[in-house]
């Protein structure tokens, strides 16, 4: 794809959820398609009719096994947030219809126990996970996502460790 189609193209609606513990420190899981290390936070796309908040909790249900009466909401990000995807993933990701994602953030603690948390879901997207600390975090995103992290923490700075 050239770069003036990859511009004309939109992004896709999603959902990020940082989930933080009693500490404050973030949940950071492995994606399970990466052969290198490829640590994020829960995210995914918004369905059709769907509304931010439920996506969220939909999310973190089919990624993780947390239901919504294991978190507590505690804020969401001002503003939709986007990152573009490099121009030579485009044509493979999402069948090549998006430039990338705007997103909708959502923090939330986690009231479960950390059994409770489960990647052998329908659908496994996670090898492994872990707590870490928001600065870590950003060393272990892709690159091309660092800087919407970067504005995700800074927007919840308040309530991480």
């Amino acid at each position: 794809m050239t770069p003036e189609q990859i511009a004309a193209l939109p992004y896709r609606p999603c959902v990020g959820v940082m989930l933080i513990n009693d500490a404050g420190l973030v949940f950071a899981a492995q994606r399970i398609d990466s052969p290198t290390p490829a640590w994020q936070m829960p995210q995914g796309g918004i369905d059709p009719g769907e509304a931010p908040a439920d996506a969220a909790l939909r999310e973190l249900q089919e990624e993780i096994s947390v239901t919504p009466d294991l978190v507590a909401p505690l804020a969401q990000t001002r503003d939709w947030l986007a990152y573009d995807l490099p121009p030579e993933m485009v044509p493979r990701i999402w069948k090549g219809r998006y430039r990338g994602q705007k997103q909708r953030w959502f923090l939330m603690r986690y009231q479960g126990r950390n059994d409770q948390i489960r990647l052998d879901t329908a659908h496994p997207e996670f090898s492994d996970w872990r707590w870490i600390a928001a600065p870590e975090m950003l060393a272990l995103i892709v690159p091309f996502k660092r800087d919407l992290y970067a504005q995700v923490i800074d927007e919840f700075k308040h309530w991480l460790a």
